[in-house]
């Protein structure tokens, strides 16, 4: 009975037959088994039913992260595969536009660059609809495709200027590769961008390495890459909060190296236009670290010649300052006195305008710390023979705020500059400073009339007092020039017979 029930079971098969690669799934395929034999003929089977499938090449994505991953034929569109195939295909296509061509060389095949630049336009197409999937395999696929394409080294260069940057008469340059570049950067942007995005493995790719690089782009002679690049940063500082620190120190490296060594970079005025509105989201109190970047950066970039090119975007960062700690508006103003110019007229006016809106932000307790060394140096601007520059300090009185903390301080600030508009009134060769010297003085008589009468009395006296010292000066130079008209000439009383041998050796 029990012979005729164990005759009924079925028998164990072969290992050899278990292997029948007609009955197996494709889905189901291995390249390797338990006994470490690769079974090449169902490899090749499976080829030849999907002529379309390959094996995404280890030499641009590592075999660890794209282990099981099949790539589609790159070129084919993503129109003509299935859904679950998509992926994949956008996997393929960002490997193909990791392939760079050389746009100056005209050797080389326009088709390939054609093609390419179509295949980036698709890629941006199906990113745009939100159809693509950003696993780990896509983001080091689109990192390395970024990487590949933008990061290069500029050639040397070739402005005739020696202040550096892009002078405010110059033709911008534009790269002959931007056609490719915008794509690639539009591209980055929305892959920083996508709702999606796995933040956690993004950053593992998104790394210091590449922030780096990024940020060596921002000195392209192309302000169209520059705003692109901008635009970037912008996002990758809000999506990667644990890049931020690294960023701002980055950035403050850049700022240093350009004001203390090389004053030569074309991308200051794009970083500062970026953390004008970083500073803006600065939490309260600002951390020493805050601080430190605004004392040692900002505020030395007013030293560089080309400072004319970024001094809009530094001034704004500057307030932003002052608003979130308004402590700081000291802290600035003697840093703006520090590098005040003596003989570029240009970067005075950009200095005063500067001042008055830190001015507008300044509490009355924290001028009364800066007023006397400030109005000093206003005093002088009041004198300036560039009368753009006299026009300019004469106006800050029509600020409302400045007259009213002058009007506090007055006792202080009017000694201060009243003899420079004296001195405007009796020499200054434009009638327009003229006419504002006199408007100045006006405000100041109806301010307090009994100071503006005592300030000129001591002015008087003072012109007086100089006036006797040069008279007594020169009286003494014409008794000198008197008594040396009658002295008769000098006589050699040593002869050269009459000279003595030196006994001494020399």
């Amino acid at each position: 009975m029990l012979k005729q029930i164990l005759s009924k079971l079925p028998r164990k098969s072969p290992k050899s037959d278990s292997f029948d690669c007609g009955g197996i799934d494709s889905g189901n395929i291995s390249p390797n088994f338990g006994n470490g034999i690769q079974t090449t003929s169902c490899t090749n089977t499976f080829s030849s039913r999907l002529s379309v499938v390959k094996r995404v090449s280890s030499a641009v994505f590592p075999a660890s992260i794209m282990a099981g991953v099949e790539a589609v034929e790159p070129h084919l569109s993503f129109k003509d595969v299935s859904n679950q195939q998509k992926q994949n295909l956008f996997v393929s296509k960002l490997k193909m536009c990791c392939e760079v061509s050389d746009v100056n060389d005209p050797d080389k095949n326009s088709v390939e660059q054609d093609l390419k630049r179509q295949t980036l336009l698709e890629i941006v197409d199906f990113v745009s609809t939100g159809s693509a999937k950003f696993t780990e395999s896509a983001i080091t696929a689109m990192s390395k495709m970024c990487a590949i394409n933008l990061f290069r080294v500029f050639p040397p260069k070739c402005r005739s200027n020696s202040t550096g940057g892009e002078a405010e008469d110059e033709e911008p340059m534009f790269d002959p590769a931007w056609s490719h570049l915008q794509i690639v950067y539009d591209l980055l942007l929305r892959f920083i961008g996508y709702n999606n995005l796995d933040v956690k493995v993004a950053k593992k790719f998104v790394d210091h390495a590449f922030l780096l690089r990024l940020l060596d782009l921002f000195d392209s002679e192309d302000p169209r890459e520059r705003d692109c690049l901008k635009t970037i940063l912008h996002r990758i500082y809000g999506k990667f909060m644990v890049h931020r620190p690294f960023i701002r120190k980055a950035v403050s490296n850049i700022i240093y190296r350009f004001v203390f060594e090389t004053e030569r970079h074309n991308g200051i005025a794009e970083l500062l236009e970026i953390f004008g509105s970083v500073i803006s989201g600065f939490a309260l109190p600002l951390k020493e670290e805050h601080t430190i970047f605004l004392c040692r950066a900002l505020i030395p970039l007013h030293k560089p010649k080309s400072v004319g090119i970024y001094h809009q975007q530094l001034t704004y960062c500057v307030v932003q300052f002052i608003e979130k700690d308004p402590k700081l508006a000291c802290t600035v103003i003697k840093g703006l006195l520090k590098y005040w110019p003596v003989t570029n007229s240009q970067k005075e006016l950009m200095f005063i305008s500067e001042l008055e809106e830190v001015l507008e932000m300044t509490s009355l307790a924290e001028f009364q710390k800066i007023m006397v060394p400030l109005f000093r140096r206003i005093g002088s601007c009041l004198n300036s023979s560039h009368y753009q520059v006299a026009e300019r300090a004469h106006l800050l009185w029509n600020n409302e705020h400045v007259l009213n903390l002058t009007a506090h301080n007055r006792q202080v600030i009017v000694p201060l500059v009243f003899s420079a508009l004296e001195r405007n009134s009796q020499n200054h060769w434009n009638q327009a400073v003229l006419n504002l010297t006199q408007n100045v003085k006006k405000v100041f008589y109806d301010m307090d009339e009994e100071l503006v009468l005592a300030c000129q009395h001591k002015l008087e006296e003072e012109n007086s007092l100089s006036n006797a010292v040069a008279e007594k000066r020169r009286l003494t130079w014409e008794r000198l020039e008197h008594a040396a008209s009658f002295q008769p000439p000098a006589v050699n009383v040593i002869t050269p017979t009459n000279l003595a041998t030196c006994t001494v050796a020399c």
